[in-house]
């Protein structure tokens, strides 16, 4: 079915390949989001050429005494995304992409600690407005697979809010 889904955007995505627009070659900003308790991240997207783009997101977290719990977590992850850029009509665009990530969790509960590295793959879909002025401003939806136990039943999702200055 998953492979279906995939054939199914990339069929799309080829059909609109003759309306793409020139994408900026570097924009850097923030993506905020729920991401499973990351919140926001750094945002870096690197345009490869005329509609592609690869994105890198890091997130961290560093939580004490959570809600008064006596739970402290950390965590960092990075994710890279290979996307597909369509042109919807003037700056708005919509994206979809693919790629995956790693990461590093830990948490202490009164006695009980746990240290764990995770590997997960990832899809993006996402709308974006390309501004006269350097400003890239989207919103987008990411599914997580895999996590090696961090998401709950190995599956996790975010929408997100982006705001990247482009250069």
């Amino acid at each position: 079915m998953k492979k279906i889904i995939l054939s199914v955007i990339m069929l799309v995505g080829l059909a609109f390949t003759a309306q793409a627009q020139d994408i900026s070659k570097n924009a850097l900003g923030l993506r905020l989001g729920g991401n499973n308790g990351f919140g926001g991240e750094l945002s870096y997207q690197r345009g490869l050429s005329k509609n592609n783009r690869l994105e890198l997101d890091l997130g961290w977290r560093n939580r004490n005494n959570y809600n008064n719990s006596g739970y402290d977590d950390n965590a960092i992850k990075l994710a890279a995304l290979y996307q597909w850029v369509w042109n919807i009509d003037g700056g708005f665009n919509w994206y979809a992409g693919v790629g995956g990530g790693l990461g590093s969790y830990s948490y202490d509960n009164n006695n009980t600690h746990y240290n764990d590295t995770f590997a997960f793959a990832a899809g993006d879909i996402g709308i974006e407005y390309n501004f006269d002025i350097p400003l890239l401003i989207s919103l987008d939806f990411r599914p997580e697979f895999g996590g090696n136990g961090y998401y709950e039943n190995n599956y996790g999702s975010d929408v997100a809010l982006g705001l990247r200055y482009q250069f």
